[in-house]
């Protein structure tokens, strides 16, 4: 009897399993599409690219869009956050919200929100939000009044576009501080547009859950925006067993964190090994270009590089057993090969005209106004390589011309100007110059007048201080590549192989003549207790204060009034026109690229390293390395003698031990 019911037992097993094979095999089989973009930054229209020809333009990004459509007419459009600031239509953020408008126009469902987001502080975010939703509520006002009866979504395609659809703002982990004064009012714009944790979707017999997540970098990258972080674990946890809840079929996380050389660095990596369940993440914040997904704990992990250059498309097959395949993985080039899509241009021409007559008028500008040529690039600096800069040392240079040419009241002193790698945006490509192409160079922030642009700032510093600067730019910048500057009217020489924070061998103060641009006259040594006055852009004035905690007190900046007492507001130091308007850096560039008329930019700004103001050695020469030891050098030199001879000590105490041991034996 046992075993007739062992049998039978055995017999049921095997039936159930068949039809459990067969009913997988027959389960139906999903394909999702994704077209997706992330760092935007404001890029409405066409760049030179670096190996001629143009790259991005919304214009041309839509075309690309209908044509994926075309093919995949349930495909979802996603980005990736830092959809703002990068060109001078970003100077309409928080009375327009140029940039969410556009997206809407173009088909986003939804975006999240990146660090360059709260560049007008966390208000302007707020006022950003504000302005699209209004404008959305508008359109719908005359819509509703018009002749048209209900439902009012029948007629939305008989009207603009850009003034109806908005992409969904997702963000899970990023909120405003309870510190915050304007919490309340940030929250109310966020509530009011409708900025969400997660969202579903449901797209071609398919339900998707989305959610976003800002990043532990771009986080530290938004120090004005007010807001706070919860852990992006923590969060992505909650939202993933939230969207299951709703049923979620497939998984999608907007990602500003980015990827990176390694785990400990590429935040997005770690999220996909720490959290199971989500099926993509697309990645922003990093401008990583990856040419294949990566691959973490079974979630791809995607990223089409930054500025509009590409477009992204990701195809996965699926099931919902988890079985999934990648059928297609593309990154479609954004260049002239592509038409304009003829509506979208339109838009982008709205746009510049609303931004000649709210912010370039005061500048006597126009958007493509030609300032001068150029026969060669200026390239951006590549990062983390210690050298000269062609177009740093333009920059630099430019902000001592303001100080000669533009700024009222001026004092008649000694001055140096200095700009950073992590300020300089764009190049400036051969051909002609215009502004639009001076703003996308520095193009981040705003000014206490609350338009875009970081204004110049001056601050004193002691010769002692101005070579420690220097030595900021010789020790810090191999960890940290935003960090290397571009000195106007200085100029040192540093050796790469020397001691941490005495690398640099020599600085000196050179005279500069404007007429000629050149560097002319007998340089002048640095007086350690003496004050210069030093010129720069907002943000890099702030961040001279942060040296001290960054180098572990080894080095201090401390920026100064002219009477040598600290600076308490930074606003108290911007640089203003015979006009009382700041003076902000891009103008500076804008101004000094115009001075140059139809001469071009001069020669001496040919070299992409530089004209020579930054020596940079790697000689292993014992007559550079061991020159002009500071305190730092001899104390690591004698604590490392101090640790040999200490050594030294223990092995010979350790050789008598063993050599009385041996004598006691004998004995």
């Amino acid at each position: 009897m046992k075993r007739r019911l062992s049998a039978w037992l055995l017999v049921l097993l095997l039936v159930v399993s068949l039809c459990t094979v067969a009913a997988d095999a027959n389960a139906p089989t999903y394909e999702t599409t994704i077209l997706f973009t992330h760092d935007l930054h404001s890029h409405f229209l066409p760049q030179p690219a670096e190996n001629g020809g143009e790259s991005g333009g919304y214009a041309r990004l839509k075309t690309a869009i209908d044509a994926e459509k075309e093919k995949h007419p349930d495909a979802l459009l996603l980005d990736g956050g830092d959809f703002s600031i990068g060109s001078l239509i970003q100077t309409l953020y928080t009375t327009q919200a140029a940039e969410l408008r556009t997206m809407g126009a173009l088909g986003y469902d939804a975006t999240t929100i990146g660090n360059h987001e709260f560049d007008h502080t966390g208000t302007g975010f707020a006022e950003m939000l504000t302005a699209a939703k209004d404008a959305q509520t508008a359109a719908f006002g005359v819509l509703a009044s018009s002749q048209y009866p209900a439902p009012i979504e029948d007629y939305r395609e008989q009207y603009d576009p850009l003034t109806l659809d908005l992409p969904t703002l997702l963000e899970a982990n990023y909120r405003p501080a309870g510190s915050n004064p304007d919490q309340e009012l940030i929250q109310q714009a966020m509530d009011n547009y409708g900025v969400q944790e997660t969202m579903i979707l449901e797209r071609g017999g398919v339900t998707y859950g989305i959610f976003g997540l800002m990043g532990v970098d771009a986080d530290e990258c938004a120090p004005t925006s007010g807001f706070e972080r919860e852990d992006a674990v923590q969060a992505a946890k909650r939202c993933v067993a939230s969207l299951q809840e709703q049923g979620a079929q497939f998984i999608i996380c907007l990602s500003h964190s980015g990827t990176g050389d390694s785990l400990e660095t590429s935040e997005d990596e770690d999220l996909a090994k720490a959290v199971d369940g989500i099926d993509v993440i697309l990645s922003g914040h990093t401008h990583s270009t990856l040419a294949e997904p990566i691959v973490v704990n079974g979630t791809y992990i995607v990223s089409a590089g930054p500025y509009c250059r590409n477009l992204g498309v990701l195809t996965v097959e699926w099931k919902p057993s988890g079985e999934r395949t990648v059928t297609d993985y593309r990154l479609v080039p954004i260049d002239e090969t592509l038409a304009e899509d003829p509506d979208t241009a339109a838009m982008v021409e709205t746009w510049k005209t609303k931004v000649g007559e709210s912010y370039l008028s005061r500048y006597d500008l126009t958007y493509d106004q030609v300032l001068t040529t150029t026969n060669f690039d200026l390239n951006t600096p590549h990062s983390g390589i210690q050298e000269g800069n062609n177009l740093g040392e333009l920059v630099a240079d430019a902000f001592l011309w303001v100080t000669e040419n533009l700024e009222v009241n001026a004092p008649d002193v000694n001055t140096v100007s200095v700009t950073a790698d992590g300020v300089l945006r764009a190049p400036l490509r051969t051909g002609d110059l215009t502004a639009t192409q001076a703003f996308d160079v520095l193009s981040m922030g705003v000014g206490a007048d609350g338009t875009s642009g970081f204004p110049l700032v001056a601050v004193y510093l002691s010769g002692k201080e101005l070579k420690a600067a220097a030595e900021v730019d010789a020790s810090v910048t191999p960890i940290m590549p935003a960090a290397q500057l571009y000195m106007g009217g200085m100029e040192y020489a540093f050796n790469t192989h020397r001691m941490f924070f005495n690398r640099v061998t020599d600085a000196q103060l050179y005279p500069t003549s404007f007429s000629d641009g050149s560097r002319s006259g007998a340089a002048a040594e640095i007086e350690d207790d003496q004050l210069y006055r030093v010129v720069t852009g907002m943000y890099s004035a702030q961040m001279l204060g942060t040296v001290k905690s960054k180098s572990m007190g080894l080095l201090s900046l401390e920026p100064k009034m002219a009477d040598g007492s600290p600076v308490m507001d930074f606003n108290d130091c911007i640089l203003y026109d015979k006009d009382g308007n700041e003076i902000k850096e891009w103008y500076a560039l804008a101004a000094y690229l115009e001075s140059f008329g139809k001469d071009g930019v001069p020669e001496r700004y040919a070299s992409e390293k530089g004209d020579g103001r930054k020596t940079v050695s790697r000689s292993w020469s014992p007559a550079g390395l061991l020159k002009s030891w500071n305190w730092i050098t001899w104390t690591v030199v004698l604590v490392v003698l101090a640790l040999i001879l200490l050594v030294i000590l223990l092995i010979r105490l350790a050789i008598r031990r063993v050599r009385r041991r041996k004598s006691r034996k004998h004995q």
